[in-house]
């Protein structure tokens, strides 16, 4: 592999970029981003070494770091300019529309649809980092539609960064992540627009939070302009999973009115259950 090009050097493309460069010192990485600040700050950085509007056309790797929304269009885009050995994979957090639409693409096998389980509450280039995605998870989707020699190209990059790789189809993956990712974000939003609602005075907040809150908040602080999209893209799968927390959260409201102490201890004993299923996963 010697050239890589980054479309969207965020986070997560930018973290691409970082990683790469440590473990490929020799590798030429292109990209572009179509906010000029995190152009500007991806070069200073060292994220890519220069900004090009397109890739070469001996790229080896293409890879798609933007907004869920603007995924379909792109990848469209970026597969007819490559040429037949460029591979191009995305980043994006659902799986589903993206794979549809190229299912009878005439270059569908130049593409990879792939999902790194990697992230945190802060966005832009300058929270980019070499290590975010060692250990981490890949989900990657529909495997046999993409070229074994290509994505060979693509296996020798993620085994670099130190990725498990996970396998599966792109409708049980946005099923999954509405519960396990994107809730977890609404949630987060929510619990802090009631806080905010609620106490106007930013001093209490302050003074009165503690670590609990802020592990559960700690999300709302994410990007607005990363998650509108997801939730607008994956909104079937979302709208099932808030239907059902908030049947949950209404269920649990009516045992504290009720005063059922005892129903209230032994549903929190139940879900405490899941303790045991992530520390599994540690």
């Amino acid at each position: 592999m010697k050239k890589l090009h980054i479309i969207g050097l965020g986070l997560l493309g930018g973290s691409f970029g970082l990683g790469a460069r440590q473990k490929f010192p020799e590798l030429i990485i292109t990209g572009t981003d179509a906010n000029q600040k995190n152009l500007a700050e991806a070069l200073t950085l060292g994220i890519i070494t220069e900004a090009k509007e397109k890739p070469d056309a001996d790229t080896d790797l293409v890879i798609l770091a933007t907004p869920a929304d603007t995924l379909g269009d792109l990848v469209l885009k970026t597969l007819e300019q490559v040429n037949e050995n460029t591979l191009v994979f995305d980043v994006g957090s659902t799986k589903a529309k993206l794979c549809a639409l190229l299912t009878d693409h005439p270059k569908r096998s130049q593409y990879l649809a792939a999902h790194p389980i990697a992230g945190t509450e802060y966005s832009g280039p300058k929270a980019a980092s070499a290590d975010l995605l060692d250990k981490k998870v890949l989900i990657i989707c529909e495997l046999e539609k993409t070229d074994l020699h290509l994505k060979e190209k693509a296996y020798q990059l993620f085994e670099a960064l130190n990725l498990k790789l996970r396998f599966m189809d792109p409708e049980e993956h946005d099923r999954h992540l509405a519960f396990v990712s994107h809730l977890s974000h609404i949630s987060s939003f929510m619990l802090g627009e009631t806080v905010l609602q609620k106490m106007e005075d930013d001093k209490n907040i302050f003074d009165m939070a503690g670590s609990g809150f802020a592990s559960t908040v700690r999300l709302a602080k994410s990007s607005p302009a990363m998650w509108a999209p997801i939730f607008t893209e994956n909104k079937e799968n979302i709208l099932n999973a808030m239907d059902g927390y908030i049947a949950n959260l209404t269920a649990f409201r009516d045992k504290i009115a009720a005063e059922d102490s005892k129903g209230l201890f032994d549903e929190m004993a139940e879900i405490n259950k899941i303790r045991d299923i992530l520390d599994l996963g540690k």
